[in-house]
């Protein structure tokens, strides 16, 4: 049986770095997020409470930190992130890995055009 640590590996690990999330995104302002907060506030309230926070809560660690801390999945297992769960539990609180990886995919997409 398969422990937490090996189903990561093996299930979510690999397809955010298919869609090439484990390349460094361009460098965020606090301007751009704050921007991005207010603009496209129907983006953020489509998910979930806890999915909403969590999106939050990554535009933060982005704009606080940089490229540093925003490779999915790692970035979901520092606080203040990490307090939603394990990665696996913050993938069901966004649907799905597919769920997950549209959200942020559709966050980084926002966080460039502002």
């Amino acid at each position: 049986m398969a422990n937490e640590a090996d189903t990561c590996r093996r299930y979510v690990v690999p397809r955010p770095q298919a869609a090439g999330w484990d390349k460094a995104p361009p460098p965020l302002s606090r301007e751009h997020a704050q921007r991005l907060r207010s603009e496209k506030k129907d983006f953020v309230d489509q998910n979930g409470a806890e999915a909403r926070a969590i999106l939050h809560e990554l535009l933060d660690k982005y704009t606080e930190h940089g490229t540093a801390q925003f490779v999915i999945p790692d970035a979901l297992e520092l606080p203040p992130i990490n307090r939603h769960g394990n990665v696996i539990e913050i993938v069901r609180r966004f649907g799905g890995e597919d769920r997950l990886a549209e959200a942020v995919r559709k966050l980084q997409t926002l966080l460039y055009a502002a």
